[in-house]
């Protein structure tokens, strides 16, 4: 037993990344620990023999001046070589801190550093699979470890060996099985945890314990988790009056401030439910519009024995309402709520297909390494959601080959998504999303039948999520995948697999193999003519046409292409999955059992052949089907042709689609549509109409009490050029120098809205180089990389930070408190003419003699505006300027829409310099 194995937890602060070109190391510390305890810590200044450069000044606090009295490492070299000498190397980021400190070695004279080592991020990113990061700072704050000054070699050092104790808990945690499965692994890491594996498992098998909470169903320990509370604990009747809601609120909630327009809310979902009536209520931020529809909808769940859905646009507004909301409603009524959150069944794991992925032993670093995340993971997640996890770009590609599909035989044992069906069954309340809801229309068995009444939050996005439905989306490259996975027989892929264990045991005659390798060399051939084709024709088409970037968009019937290569394209797929399926069938048919590695490679061809069978549904519905409600565009970058190519398929209107949805569901259960943002100013059932709500139902509009919005200030810049008048390079600078001036009068907490990418890009970059935000934390929406939740997240952690997006970041994006001084809006929030949807649904109502700016254009553009205001203030706590550069607002006739959708708050019109002025005077 290695159990007083001595571990050196090492961090370097340096001047940058490379000793070879001369970088240098400016702090070390070292915290050696053994049997988990720290016995003794080393840490020293070091004098680089240069500058410090600023930007690492800025980040380790580490000045010249702290440095100036220090010796060079070589003084230092002998006596940390010694140190480390019978240790294993322990880093947070090994690669980093030991080749920089064998680099330094060599340059002292000493010969290389012999030994193990162990890297925490490695280490963290396979035992806490769930983290939202997996840098120092952040996990130190998931696990209350104490890290107050970051990038200070002392205090990461000390932290990264708390972290390490943390992991090595939590490796002893973990149920005796998934050990076993873990270290059969380890070896294929990059560092050496194998030993550390091996170290919790031999004490796991010393030390046998009964009280695992877990479950084991196909050789998986399964967190236990997941029970299903019933409490059917008798409620309150709903309170009529408002003293009645007052006093159930003020039992509860500390400070209570009365709001109106809530309790206007929770009775006008009273009534709907009763009377299975569907309204409309547009419930603007501050009344509390979450608690203000789950205490009537619960309240009558409970009361009738009936079920009640409720239905959001993102996974994130799923989360938050049951982590944050839901638990608030529950200290309201003294009881816990019986709920279920559903989402579609690729979301969930498939666990016999993981099984038999992990019993193929041939598999790639970033496979090994999401096996070893999903196995740590089984033994914590209560929802199987694959979505919880937190992996690399090839672990993607592999939680793609275990979701859960449709057309499998139903499951033997547990299954999760069977799960989540079966607790929604006992569920007072079920929490879903909007293309849930739409997809329940092409379900074999609809689920959604036993409801008796619904809530559609953010319900503008209903229309939005039935685009995407109902949108195919053709990749070049990812066709050039799924082909490079089944391969010819020549190639090492999954065909040469299969038929070799065919030919093996002479369970597929020879010939029917040769005709499907030379049936797949024919497609491939075929495919990549066709697509030729189209780029040739693409290319025909913009020849001359002066187009700025190398973004190239383009609707498909402006290339008039034939349809006989894309049938034939159809058929030569068509042929390949009945050969392919006959093998399969010949494969299965065999008397001899399949071994496991046989059954793998079976099911692996079963895949594969499913994606092929979709490739020809978005190949048809794209180049065969009709298209007069559709707009179908093709993009494509002229620095990689046709890698680049992306054809994507979108419905004009997505009426008809809702209307169908709804239609069952309005027959049998009342529909409650709800959003901060469901009206226009002159234009109230802009979104209703999409929705197909009948026009005799009324929009409730809510507003909070103007007391909510005393924060809130809106001002016009009135002296920025026009842009039709100065060039793209003089509006942008204009546009830097009026946000580089904000951002620091309000010291940074700032989001900047665009309406093209390119403008943001360069506006963005001209910011860099002017250096005037060098102390700021700038992230940009597809320049800074990451999701957008990601990006959001980060912004968060700062106070110095400002945010660049576009459009799309105004919605559903949730900043309270503090994390928000000010909303820049660039130019008025237009779609770019240019943009294929928009522009196929402005010329589809051109066409029938309509205004496509009036009933398109503008209400949209207000809608923006609003949800970009609707960030700004979430609290009655909050302050915020609202600031707009666009003098559109003023200048044209429509700009008084657009002030007239704001709350109503002062709105001042005002030069660059008397807005600085304004802020500045503005208390702090």
């Amino acid at each position: 037993m290695m159990d007083s194995q001595k571990y050196a937890i090492v961090d370097l602060e340096t001047t940058g990344h490379s000793p070879a070109n001369g970088d240098r190391m400016i702090q070390i510390a070292i915290v050696i620990m053994k049997d988990w305890e720290i016995e003794r810590t080393y840490t020293k200044f070091i004098h680089p023999g240069k500058t410090i450069p600023s930007f690492i000044q800025d980040l380790t606090h580490i000045t010249d001046e702290d440095v100036k009295d220090a010796l060079p490492f070589e003084a230092h070299a002998d006596y940390i070589y010694e140190l480390i000498a019978d240790c294993v190397f322990v880093a947070h980021n090994t690669d980093f801190d030991l080749s920089f400190l064998q680099a330094e070695f060599k340059r002292a004279g000493l010969p290389k550093w012999q030994g193990k080592s162990m890297d925490t991020v490695e280490l963290a990113k396979i035992l806490y699979p769930m983290s939202l990061s997996f840098k120092l700072g952040d996990l130190a704050a998931d696990l209350n470890i104490e890290l107050t000054n970051a990038h200070r070699a002392d205090e990461d050092a000390r932290a990264t060996a708390e972290l390490f104790k943390c992991c090595w808990k939590e490796l002893l945690n973990l149920p005796q099985l998934t050990l076993e499965q873990m270290h059969k692994r380890s070896f294929r890491l990059k560092s050496n945890l194998s030993q550390l594996f091996f170290e919790a498992l031999q004490i796991k098998r010393q030390h046998v314990t009964t009280n695992e909470n877990v479950t084991y169903h196909r050789n998986f320990a399964i967190g236990d988790g997941r029970k299903n509370h019933t409490d059917n604990h008798e409620l309150s009747p709903y309170p009529q009056t408002a003293a009645d809601k007052e006093t159930l609120m003020a039992k509860t909630m500390k400070n209570y401030e009365q709001r109106p327009a809530q309790f206007a809310m929770m009775d006008a979902i009273w009534q709907a439910l009763n009377k299975k009536e569907e309204c409309v209520i547009e419930a603007s931020t501050g009344i509390g519009k979450t608690v203000g529809y789950l205490l009537p909808a619960i309240m009558y769940a409970r009361a009738h024995n009936k079920k009640i859905a409720i239905s959001t646009y993102t996974a994130h507004l799923q989360e938050q309402l049951v982590e944050e909301e839901l638990p608030k409603v529950e200290k309201i009524l003294g009881t816990k709520v019986n709920i279920a959150v559903l989402k579609g069944m690729h979301h969930y794991i498939d666990l016999s297909r993981f099984e038999q992925c992990i019993a193929y032993g041939d598999e790639s670093y970033d496979e090994t390494f999401t096996i070893l995340q999903l196995l740590v993971w089984l033994t914590k997640t209560e929802t199987g959601v694959l979505s919880e996890l937190n992996v690399s770009g090839g672990g993607q590609l592999f939680l793609d080959k275990i979701r859960k599909m449709p057309d499998e035989k139903p499951p033997r044992g547990f299954d999760f998504y069977e799960q989540a069906l079966k607790q929604s069954e006992s569920a007072d309340c079920i929490v879903t999303n909007h293309s849930m809801v739409l997809s329940d229309l092409v379900r074999q068995t609809p689920i959604f039948t036993q409801i008796d009444g619904w809530i559609i939050d953010e319900a503008h996005q209903f229309i939005q999520a039935a685009m995407q439905q109902d949108e195919t989306v053709l990749s070049y490259t990812q066709w050039k995948y799924v082909f490079g996975q089944i391969g010819t027989m020549e190639e090492t892929a999954l065909f040469q697999q299969f038929s070799q264990a065919a030919k093996k045991k002479q369970r597929v005659p020879m010939q029917n193999l040769q005709r499907l390798d030379e049936q797949f060399m024919r497609l491939q051939r075929i495919f990549d003519e066709t697509i030729q084709h189209v780029v040739q024709k693409m290319q025909q088409y913009l020849k001359g046409k002066q187009i700025a970037g190398s973004k190239r968009t383009l609707f498909l019937e402006e290339l008039q292409l034939q349809k006989e290569p894309f049938i034939r394209v159809s058929k030569l797929l068509q042929q390949w999955v009945d050969l392919a399926e006959a093998a399969s069938r010949a494969f299965e048919n065999d008397i001899e059992q399949l071994d496991k590695n046989e059954a793998f490679i079976l099911s692996e061809w079963h895949y594969w052949i499913r994606e092929i069978k979709l490739k020809i549904t978005d190949w048809e519905e794209i180049f065969l089907s009709p298209q007069e409600d559709n707009s179908v565009w093709l993009e494509i970058d002229r620095r990689s042709v046709p890698g680049s190519l992306h054809i994507f398929k979108k419905p004009i209107n997505v009426t008809p689609v809702i209307e169908k949805v709804l239609a069952p569901l309005r027959q049998q259960a009342s529909i409650v549509w709800t959003s901060g943002t469901l009206t226009v100013p002159g234009n109230e059932r802009f979104i209703t109409r999409q929705l197909g709500i009948q026009a005799n139902v009324n929009v409730l509009q809510l507003q909070a009490p103007s007391a909510y919005y005393a924060g809130a200030k809106a001002f016009i810049v009135t002296d920025m050029p026009d842009i039709q008048q100065v060039t793209q390079a003089e509006y942008i600078e204009a546009v830097a120098l009026a946000i580089t001036r904000t951002v620091r009068m309000t010291e940074g907490r700032c989001f900047v809205l665009f309406t093209s990418q390119d403008m943001l890009r360069k506006t963005v970059e001209l910011i860099q180089e002017s250096e005037l935000l060098d102390d700021y934390m700038l992230f940009a929406q597809g320049v800074t990389g990451g999701s957008r939740m990601r990006i959001l997240k980060s912004f968060q952690k700062f106070s110095n930070a400002v945010l660049f997006g576009t459009n799309s970041f105004w919605e559903g994006v949730d900043v309270p408190g503090d994390a928000l001084a000010s909303v820049i809006v660039v130019r008025l929030p237009f779609s770019s003419p240019e943009e294929p949807v928009f522009k196929a649904r402005a010329k589809h109502l051109s066409d029938q003699g309509r205004n496509s700016f009036n009933e398109l254009s503008l209400p949209e553009a207000i809608m923006r505006f609003k949800q970009g205001f609707g960030r700004l203030i979430r609290s009655s706590q909050d302050k915020g300027a609202f600031i707009v550069l666009d003098r559109r607002i003023t200048t044209k006739s429509y700009g008084k829409e657009f002030i007239k959708a704001l709350p109503p708050i002062e709105v001042k019109k005002l030069q660059l310099p008397e807005l600085l002025k304004e802020l500045g005077n503005w208390e702090k």
